[in-house]
């Protein structure tokens, strides 16, 4: 992050505990300007999108742990969405819509916005002479998205309206974009936590009861115990180490494991045909994670 969205996120959060440039001298294992690996078109590309009036940057450690499997990774800022965005030539564009007022249908057309701008990078990035220099790396016929909140709603979404996108990961997010009669075949997996998305408790889980039904391809429905809404970014790792509670009971760097090993696994299956048992039964080695049927309104 640059010193200004350190500060603008920081402010956002009403926190001032700390400097206002600390997000920007918050160390990754990510470099700029590296010359990607690899050979033409052999690199699967996952898609990322934040929450709203969160940075692309919050979903950095996920998006390393997924380059170190040898995925391309392109997160996204989408303009005006977010506290801050910064551009090549130092403009810097705020939330106009943190200022509107909220309604499910605010929501959803927020949502198909989102779809439309994963649309137009896959279009950046996947065209005969693509604005990346590392494009050519991509194979395009392996693409798939994640995301965090109304990110994660946007991948549900994207997939409904861009057949380039193979499969989808909705990290806690909230659905209004309803999925037609005729289903959604390709992958989703659905990782939220639960007080909000336990089976058969509150409207936030009838969206995903209502998908689900719609869902005719593989899926997935877990839940992480202990976790808060934060806990599958990294603001739910920073705020341990700053000591700000975010109401998670599940410690940052605990939760940030369990999202890499399982969106990790989800991408392995889908892009790589690799098999991924953790994700068909609950596992010993995460024990904070339970399988959900909505079916039985159950998790184990």
């Amino acid at each position: 992050m640059t010193p200004k969205e350190s500060e603008l996120l920081l402010k956002s959060g009403r926190i001032t505990s700390v400097p206002p440039d600390a997000l920007s001298r918050t160390r990754t294992h990510a470099f700029t300007d590296v010359g990607p690996a690899g050979r033409a078109r052999t690199l699967p590309l996952v898609v990322l999108s934040p929450g709203h009036s969160k940075p692309r940057t919050e979903l950095t450690a996920l998006a390393e742990d997924l380059a170190s499997r040898g995925h391309a990774v392109a997160a996204i800022d989408h303009t005006y969405e977010n506290v801050a965005t910064t551009f090549p030539d130092g403009r810097v564009t705020t939330c106009v819509t943190c200022e509107l007022s909220k309604t499910p249908e605010w929501w959803a057309k927020l949502t198909g916005g989102r779809a439309a701008d994963v649309s137009f990078v896959l279009d950046q990035l996947l065209a005969p002479r693509p604005k990346w220099k590392g494009a050519r790396l991509i194979d395009p016929s392996r693409v798939a998205m994640a995301g965090h909140s109304v990110g994660g709603a946007s991948a549900i979404a994207t997939m409904l309206t861009d057949s380039r996108v193979r499969a989808g990961i909705n990290m806690d997010g909230t659905t209004e974009i309803r999925i037609p009669d005729g289903g959604l075949s390709r992958p989703v997996l659905l990782l939220g936590k639960p007080a909000t998305y336990t089976p058969g408790k509150g409207e936030a889980a009838a969206t995903w009861e209502r998908d689900w039904k719609q869902l005719t391809g593989w899926k997935r429905w877990l839940l992480v115990t202990g976790t808060a809404h934060t806990s599958f970014t990294d603001l739910g790792l920073l705020m341990d180490q700053l000591g700000i509670d975010d109401g998670s009971e599940l410690p940052g760097d605990r939760a940030m494991d369990i999202t890499r090993a399982y969106v990790g696994a989800f991408f392995d299956l889908h892009l790589r045909n690799r098999p991924q048992p953790l994700l068909d039964r609950p596992s010993s080695r995460h024990p904070e994670v339970e399988h959900c049927s909505p079916e039985t309104r159950t998790c184990r």
